[in-house]
Formats: structure tokens, C-alpha cells, sequence
């Protein structure tokens, strides 16, 4: 027995694979000259399905983990319509956008990227934004995220970003996290993910619900009208209700007490009638106007700021209807770039290009079939008509004895069809180059858009991203990791730099590393990358990037949660008053109590209790009301209570009280911190003010006062 041990573990340590001092190669053993840039026609040009090392590369990354999706394994869907209210027939033949009312079904999924299926929801993390679409002329879908740009530039290192990200592969740890070494290696390593960087560093990356992020299609895609005329085109959704997040001490705790929170939120909301929606619009950039900017549009780290190109709202989204599934729909539910219609077509962004085919590789490995198409939630609602057959798990029942073309014994059916005829056209682009492994010097700018985003942000969203920084790279023990980051963010802005290194107990580094002198020796150079460039943006700041002052940031408190802390004695007609009150304005008053059951009135009835303070906590809701009656003595002497209120004013929420309750908040822990200008704290011993649910459900309106971490961190 002893030997046969011994000789499997000499066959195991054969195996065994260490790539110090090595040549990169292919699975085949060739060495690979450039690991960075996919085969191009010209530096700008369409990517080449030649790219045998492209394609090997991601072809083994698509395959390796079954069944949950390698990346955006964790999300949740519904479904609803897409309605049009601003027909665009002048910029696309596409079907679904030529009339005015036009209503076309949808399923969409929202999506942690790094994580895994039993990850949480409140990880640091962008957040996946897909939307199917089932129309009259197939499939179209728009596969977006929450952040409108990526971490790179071209899809041949799409692999390495998501191995750098994913937990360590010797510990699988951490879990849904980029507060570890091989992330920030990688980012230190490829200044082009520094814009990127500055979006999931801020509050983009927590969203306080799904229903209140936006949505970005990241690439340039293109639009084709009946004329074959072709505009450049950006995709946006805008929420309805505005975007919010939470704070990171927040979203910390959050997953502790309901790691479901987005899931439940979104399930909530429809089964209560309270739809989610969104506006999708436009940017469009004339085809003449391909070279106008200081950026590359064809460069998936780079905007096209509101501010030079507007949005125009074409339609509406409402999600109305949960799954009657969660496997059969949202897990099986296969979304692909590379799903159009005759209108929508492709540019050459190089990160573009690679998904257009890595999507369907990947959904051979994670549904085991080419018939996923048939599979209930991706069947088209335009019939299928072709000469593909047969298949593990083919549902179709073909007839006749023809499943080829050209034919004649089936009379030539299925026909191709003309473009007239609604035939799919791809825009006939002259492409005239040479073959090459190169990225554009259009591409160089890493910095300018990082400064945009950041210099368009409130004191407070930049204390917020100097914190996550801190925290990120606090996490990172490598101090050369943590130095090499220090230099790229002050290119971005010298005191984000200095602050952040304040925080890691570092200095700036004076001299910016280059490809050369980044992390490796001079013999194993970083091919592929130029030197980083700043090319100041002709925007100096955009409202537009700001959550804080986006104007989609509505004022609306509809489906928000308020926790009414009662205790027995609690006065009905406050709690009553107050619950009616939200009720008007599409929010709901929970009721937390020291116990579940039932809580006594001052009017000797009851009020059923719907958390106690084992099952609820603050950071469950958005603002906390401490009706009066005689239940507050007991009150003040629960720690559970404190807490509560420590939390909710920590985390900068509204926080109410009327009547002797009021001591609650004048004792608490936070008390001597509360100033007189904080609109967020409503105190009155008036226990008959008519205005007093009024004036709560307006700061409620205005969701955190983020200002009092001013008088917190001080």
C-alpha cells in the first residue's frame, strides 16, 4: 500500500507547474511574444478569428469551473417590458424602436461579478446590468454593468483580470473581495484599469438596491437605419428612483445580517406592486464624428462625458414579475453581446471584440449544450427557422428530410432572407491593414478620465474613495504592491495619493514606474503596453458622475423601510399616524420590538410586532422613528436599542422621536455629536405636531446626511 501511495504522489508532483524564470507559451509550448493585445486588421482595426492564442486563452478561462457562471454568478432577475416613448427610426431599423408604445418583453439580471453563487450581495464589487430582450425580430441583448467603463483595454487580458480578482488559488480565500495581493498586483501592474479603479472605489460599488443603480453598456456599439447609415451609439439606464448606496460599515454588516439584502429587496418590491423602472437612453456620436474627442471611442475605459454628448431617453423599463423559478430562469438565462438585431451592430472595441466569442463558448460549458436557446427563458419569440440539428438535449422536432442549404428537394427553405426583408447586414466598414499585435496610441491616456471621475465628486465621495482605498490596499501585504499603487493615484490626484498613504503608513513615491521597471527585470519587459499618458479632459468635472449630484438622484422615498421602535405602553395613534403616513408615499413603517408577538398600547390594544431586535437591525432600513408612550423607559435601558440608534446615526440615516421617547436619542451614545444643523435628527415634544411625520418623510427625501461623518470621524 505504502508504494502505491508513493508512486501517486510522484504522478502528482509531475504535474506540478512553476512558472518563475519561464517564457510564457500557449497549452501547445509556444512562446508567446504578446500576452496583452488580441491580433487586430491595423491597431484599430476588427479583431482576427486567426488569434489562435486569443482564442486559446479564452476558450480554457470560459471552461474552467461548471455550472455557476465563472463571473456574475451571483444575481437576481425578473421580468417586464421595454416601452418606447421616443421612436428613433432616423438612427435604426431596429424593430423594437420604430413606434411610440410599442411595449416589448424583457428578463433582467442583476449581478455581483466576483463572487460566487453563495456569496453576498453587498460585496465591493460592479455590479452586472443585463436585460434580455424578446422581439419581434429575435433576440437582442444588452449586456451592461453598473459602471460604465472596464478595467482593460483589450479581451486578452479579461482572463488574468478575473484569476487576479477571484480568490487566491492556494487558500481560496478571499471570498467575493479585492482587499487581497493578487488583485492589486495585477491593477498596480495595468495603469489602464485606473479609471475603473476610481468607480468601484467609490460609492458606485455598494448600491443601496438594484433598483437604484444605474446601468452602461460600457462599449460603443453602432446603429444602422434603413438608409445603412451608420451613428455611433452609447446605452443608459436611468433609475427611476434615483441612485443610492450605503455606507461601507454598512454593507460590511449587512452581510452579516441578510447576505440576500438585493435579492430580497428587488423580490419584495414586485410581489408589493412597487415596480422597478428605469429610462433607457442614448448618446449618439455622428460617424464623421469617429476621431473628435481627446479619448478613443473605441477605448472601453473611457466615457463620452453628458456634458459633450447628451443622453436622449428613448423608453422605459418596469419590471413587474418575479420568477416562478430561480434555476429555470434567472440561473439558466443566457445573455450574449453578440445577441442582435438588424439596426444594432458591433464597433471594434478589442474588449468587444473577444466577448462577441467568449459568451456563446461559455454557455456550452455552463448549459452543456448548443441548445440553450431552447431552454424556456432564451427561446426566442420570432420563429426559429434553420439547418442546425440534433445536440444534447435538443428540444425542437425538426421535420423533413432536409438540414442543409443551398437545397432543392425542400424547395431552398429555410431562405435567406434580403435586407429589405429584415435580413441581418453587418455595416459594411472598410477594413484595410496590416496584422498586428498592437494597441493605438489613442489608447495611452490611463490618467484623464480617473481625474475627471474623481475631481467630479463631493468632499464626501472623496472621503469615501480614500477610505475604501485605505481599506483595499490596507489588506495587501506586499508592501512593493501598495508603493506601485501610490504612484499611479498620484497621477489621478496628488492629494487622493497622499491621503491614502497616510492611511497605509507610506509615502507617495516620486518617480511613476514604467512597463520597464514595473514589478519585473528588464528581460521579461511587459510587451504590449505604451507609456501612460494624461490628456486632460475638455470637461473639467461632470455632475453626471457624481451619485450625490447625478440628477437621476430622485427624491422619492417610495419602498423605502422605516423601523418604529415600540415597546409596550407605545402610543397607537403615533405609530398609526406614522405608518399612514409612509403608507402615501409608497413606503412601509415596520414595527421592531424587544420580542416577537404582539406589543400592548397606551389604548391597551395591539400592534403585531414584525422583527425583533435578534432578527432586525438598523442597517436592515433607512430611517428609524421612537413614537412615544410609556414603552420608552423600557427602551432606554435595552443595549439592542442603543445599538440600533448608534448604527442608523453612524451610518448618517434620518432618525425621528416625539414625546418623552426623545430621551433616546439625547442619551444615546452619539448624543454630544449631534448638531444643531443635522436635518437628518427630528426631535419635538410636541406629541400633538400635525407636521411632525410630514417633516420626517421629507429628510427621508434626502436620504443620508452624510455631513454628520464630518462630526463623527473628527
Amino acid at each position: 500500500m505504502k508504494n502505491l501511495q508513493d508512486e501517486k504522489q510522484r504522478d502528482l508532483s509531475i504535474n506540478k507547474s512553476d512558472g518563475t524564470n519561464k517564457f510564457l507559451t500557449t497549452d501547445q509550448g509556444v512562446r508567446i511574444n504578446d500576452d496583452n493585445n488580441s491580433l487586430k486588421v491595423g491597431e484599430r482595426g476588427p479583431s482576427l478569428l486567426e488569434d489562435f492564442i486569443l482564442r486559446e486563452k479564452i476558450t480554457h478561462f470560459d471552461h474552467e469551473r461548471i455550472p455557476e457562471r465563472i463571473v456574475h454568478a451571483r444575481g437576481s432577475g425578473a421580468h417586464g417590458f421595454f416601452e418606447v416613448s421616443n421612436p428613433i427610426p432616423e438612427l435604426t431599423k431596429a424593430g423594437f424602436l420604430q413606434e411610440a408604445g410599442l411595449r416589448t418583453p424583457v428578463f433582467a439580471r442583476f449581478s455581483t461579478v466576483a463572487g460566487s453563487r453563495g456569496s453576498t450581495d453587498l460585496a465591493r464589487d460592479a455590479r452586472g446590468f443585463a436585460v434580455k430582450f424578446y422581439t419581434q425580430d429575435g433576440i437582442y441583448d444588452l449586456v451592461a454593468n453598473n459602471i460604465p467603463v472596464f478595467f482593460i483595454q483589450d479581451a486578452s487580458k479579461f482572463p488574468d483580470l478575473v484569476h487576479a480578482v477571484k480568490p487566491e488559488p492556494h487558500n481560496e480565500m478571499p471570498q467575493a473581495a479585492s482587499a487581497h495581493d493578487t488583485f492589486w498586483d495585477f491593477i498596480s501592474l495595468m495603469p489602464e484599469s485606473m479609471h475603473m479603479i476610481m468607480w468601484v472605489m467609490s460609492d458606485r460599488a455598494i448600491p443601496r438596491s438594484y433598483r437604484m443603480m444605474e446601468g452602461f453598456g460600457v462599449h460603443t456599439f453602432r446603429l444602422i437605419n434603413e438608409a445603412g447609415t451608420s451613428s455611433f451609439v452609447k446605452f443608459h439606464w436611468k433609475p427611476k428612483l434615483g441612485t443610492h448606496a450605503v455606507a461601507w460599515d454598512e454593507a460590511q454588516k449587512i452581510s452579516g445580517k441578510n447576505p440576500d439584502f438585493h435579492r430580497e429587496d428587488l423580490w419584495e418590491a414586485i410581489e408589493k406592486g412597487n415596480f422597478p423602472e428605469w429610462e433607457l437612453g442614448i448618446q449618439i456620436i455622428p460617424a464623421e464624428d469617429e476621431h473628435k474627442y481627446e479619448f478613443d471611442l473605441l477605448d472601453p475605459t473611457k466615457i463620452v462625458p453628458e456634458e459633450l454628448v447628451p443622453v436622449t431617453v428613448v423608453g422605459r423599463m418596469v419590471l413587474n414579475k418575479n420568477p416562478d423559478n430561480f434555476f429555470a430562469e434567472t440561473e439558466q438565462i443566457a445573455f450574449h453581446p453578440g445577441h442582435v438585431v438588424p439596426g444594432i451592430d458591433f464597433s471594434n472595441d478589442p474588449l468587444l471584440q473577444g466577448r462577441l466569442f467568449s459568451y456563446t463558448d461559455t454557455q456550452l460549458s455552463r448549459l452543456g449544450s448548443p441548445n440553450f436557446h431552447e431552454i424556456p427563458i432564451n427561446r426566442s419569440i420570432a420563429p426559429v427557422y434553420n439547418n442546425q440539428r440534433d445536440g444534447h438535449m435538443r428540444q425542437e422536432i425538426n421535420v423533413g428530410r432536409v438540414s442543409y442549404h443551398p437545397n432543392s428537394l425542400g424547395g431552398g427553405c429555410p431562405y435567406q432572407a434580403k435586407i429589405s426583408e429584415g435580413g441581418f447586414s453587418s455595416f459594411n466598414e472598410r477594413v484595410d491593414s496590416h496584422k498586428v499585435r498592437e494597441r493605438s496610441e489613442s489608447f495611452a491616456d490611463h490618467f484623464g478620465q480617473a481625474k475627471l471621475f474623481f475631481n467630479s465628486q463631493t468632499p464626501t465621495e472623496k472621503s469615501h474613495i480614500v477610505k475604501a482605498l485605505r481599506f483595499e490596499l490596507g489588506k495587501v501585504e506586499t508592501t512593493a504592491i501598495r508603493i506601485r499603487m501610490l504612484g499611479l493615484l498620484s497621477q489621478v490626484d496628488t492629494q487622493l495619493a497622499e491621503k491614502v498613504a497616510i492611511g497605509l503608513g507610506a509615502t507617495v513615491p516620486t518617480v511613476l514606474e514604467t512597463p520597464l521597471n514595473r514589478g519585473v527585470s528588464p528581460e521579461n519587459e511587459i510587451k504590449g503596453q505604451q507609456e501612460p499618458r494624461i490628456v486632460e479632459s475638455s470637461v473639467v468635472s461632470s455632475d453626471a458622475l457624481s451619485m450625490l449630484k447625478n440628477p437621476t438622484n430622485s427624491a422619492t422615498i417610495a419602498s423605502r423601510k422605516v423601523a418604529i421602535i415600540c415597546a409596550h405602553g407605545v402610543s397607537e395613534a403615533a405609530v398609526m399616524n406614522m405608518k399612514n403616513a409612509l403608507v402615501k408615499e409608497d413606503a412601509v413603517g415596520l414595527i421592531i420590538a424587544p420580542h416577537l408577538g404582539s406589543v400592548l398600547t397606551d389604548t391597551e390594544g395591539a400592534i403585531a410586532a414584525d422583527f425583533s431586535f435578534l432578527t432586525a437591525s438598523s442597517v436592515l432600513f433607512d430611517a428609524v422613528y421612537i413614537p412615544h408612550g410609556l414603552g420608552f423607559s423600557t427602551l432606554m435601558k435595552n443595549d439592542d436599542v442603543m445599538e440600533f440608534l448608534s448604527d442608523a446615526y453612524k451610518h448618517c440615516k434620518v432618525i425621528g422621536a416625539d414625546g418623552k421617547a426623545t430621551e433616546l436619542i439625547l442619551t444615546a451614545p452619539f448624543a454630544s455629536k449631534i448638531s444643531k444643523d443635522d436635518g437628518g435628527i427630528l426631535l419635538t415634544n410636541d406629541v400633538a405636531n400635525e407636521t411632525f411625520a410630514k417633516d420626517f418623510i421629507a429628510a427621508m427625501g434626502d436620504h443620508r446626511f452624510w455631513e454628520r461623518e464630518i462630526n463623527l470621524y473628527n
